[in-house]
């Protein structure tokens, strides 16, 4: 359809900061699209620079109050590998299953808090308790539990304090594993309630090819381990990421954009689910079927979908982390010294996407340069490059429909989560 349309939308919320978006339409054709980041710059990595090894995990947790496992396992995994730290299979085992709480409870605070009250036009939580009282009772549960691993195995829920160069300070007792995992064989009744719900509503049919760039780990799905995978590209060695993939200022946003030597990627759990698609476990696989999500998917709109699948995955995953850390017979263990100093790289995917750290660390122990490459600037060019394409397909549509399909698309990226009841407001002119 040829219309004029201009959008502008102040101070999108839900992500991590403040932003907005300007979308120019002229004869049916985007003349400009701005997704404008305008927060301040938070320059935790400057924050680094002068500090010791065994401080930059504390700090760097800090960085999102959503993934703190995360930012705190990436800066691990760099510390320890500029420092020659071997940690104990009990530690790995731990970080682990920490590891499965934090992509539990951001999955689920997304799908159930900022989600599913859209989907069933209730506009909030509170609304959702309202609606569907059941499916609100059920998110509030899985995510106390998900909580619950958290800070059984990191001494919180959120920024973990057990988490340490060389292993783990604090060793949780046999009696609360074996109650997470009781817990934990019960929460599949409302996973599958979780994904009953999003399948009875239409999926917005909209795909654009793109590229996926996602952990890939040998022996298991990748999320704690492996090396960077692209679906194009294959495997990227972790000492040359940042070459492969480049980030750059654009003009109208305070955040930087991403771009690999094939343009634009997505990362997340979408990229996970369609490049590790058969270390799925059985029961994971066998609800992406139902869902219809096959590898290659290139629908923005499943990445909800595909969150349900993880969170079915991760909570067998976590299960079997407590059956080897029982079998092991949980105990102290003294945490592990430095033996070298040098250039240090921690990858993970934090719930949101790929999550890049590295450190130069010299003999005293302290930190010279920091560098960190986040999951939501990863997808800030791809977000854009959705919008971009998909808006003047529903151009024909009342003005707010338009505007809540902005948000749906907006929303099923993700984008680091504020605590704001609506992700924006459309003014059309």
């Amino acid at each position: 359809m040829k219309k004029d349309l201009n959008i502008k939308i102040h101070e999108i919320t839900r992500v991590e900061g403040h932003g907005n978006i300007v979308i120019d339409i002229k004869n049916g054709r985007v003349k400009e699209l701005k997704l404008e980041i305008i927060e301040s710059p938070r320059f935790f990595e400057v924050m680094l620079k002068g500090r010791r090894y065994d401080e930059a995990h504390h700090i760097m947790s800090r960085i999102c109050g959503i993934c703190a496992v995360s930012h705190t396992s990436a800066s691990l995994k760099a510390i320890e590998s500029a420092m020659a730290i071997r940690i104990s299979k009990q530690s790995a085992l731990l970080r682990k299953l920490s590891y499965c709480g934090e992509l539990l409870q951001s999955h689920i605070l997304h799908i159930f808090f900022l989600v599913f009250p859209d989907l069933a036009g209730a506009g909030s939580i509170v609304g959702l308790f309202e609606s569907h009282p059941e499916l609100a009772r059920t998110g509030l549960e899985l995510k106390r539990l998900a909580n619950e691993i958290c800070e059984t195995v990191s001494g919180r829920h959120i920024h973990p304090i057990s988490l340490s160069p060389g292993g783990v300070l604090f060793t949780p007792k046999a009696a609360d594993l074996k109650r997470l995992k009781k817990e934990l064989n019960g929460s599949f009744d409302g996973l599958d309630r979780a994904l009953d719900f999003i399948l009875s509503l239409p999926v917005p049919s909209f795909s654009m090819e793109r590229e996926f760039i996602a952990l890939k780990d040998k022996g298991e799905y990748g999320l704690y381990g492996g090396v960077p995978f692209s679906s194009k590209l294959n495997s990227i060695k972790p000492e040359s990421y940042t070459k492969k993939i480049k980030e750059y200022i654009v003009s109208h946003s305070s955040a930087k954009h991403a771009r690999s030597h094939e343009g634009t990627f997505m990362v997340g759990a979408l990229a996970r689910v369609n490049n590790n698609f058969r270390q799925l476990s059985a029961r994971a696989r066998k609800a992406a079927f139902v869902a219809g999500l096959r590898p290659p998917s290139y629908n923005p709109f499943m990445n909800n979908v595909a969150q349900i699948v993880e969170c079915l995955h991760t909570t067998e995953q976590a299960i079997d982390l407590i059956d080897s850390v029982l079998e092991l017979g949980p105990r102290p263990e003294p945490v592990k010294k430095p033996a070298a100093y040098g250039t240090g790289i921690g990858i993970v995917e934090a719930p949101r996407g790929l999550l890049y750290h590295e450190y130069d660390i010299n003999r005293d122990g302290v930190i010279e340069r920091a560098e960190c490459v986040i999951p939501t600037a990863q997808n800030l060019r791809s977000i854009e490059d959705d919008l971009r394409a998909f808006v003047p397909s529903i151009i024909d549509r009342p003005r707010n429909v338009i505007s809540r399909s902005i948000e749906t698309l907006v929303r099923a990226y993700d984008p680091c989560i504020s605590c704001s009841t609506h992700i924006m407001d459309v003014s059309f002119e």
